[in-house]
C-alpha cells in the first residue's frame, strides 16, 4: 500500500526560480582589456606601415640604380 503523504518523486523539484540565473547578472566588460586591444591594433597598424614604407623605399631605390646603370 501507498502512503498519502509519500512523495512520488524524489528529484521532481521546482525549477522554475532557478531559471533566471543568467538574467541576474549583469554583463560587464573590462575597459583596461578594451584599451590594450585598441593600443596592440595601432602598434600592429604603425609596424606594417614601416615595413611597407621601407619596402616601397628599397624598391624605388633599386629601380633608380637599375635605370641608372
Amino acid at each position: 500500500m501507498k502512503k498519502n503523504n509519500q512523495d512520488t518523486s524524489l528529484f521532481n523539484t521546482d525549477i522554475a526560480p532557478n531559471k533566471d540565473f543568467g538574467i541576474d547578472k549583469i554583463k560587464t566588460t573590462n575597459v583596461n582589456i578594451l584599451l590594450n586591444r585598441v593600443r596592440l591594433d595601432q602598434k600592429r597598424t604603425l609596424k606594417k606601415r614601416i615595413i611597407f614604407s621601407f619596402i616601397l623605399a628599397a624598391l624605388v631605390s633599386a629601380l633608380a640604380v637599375y635605370f641608372i646603370i
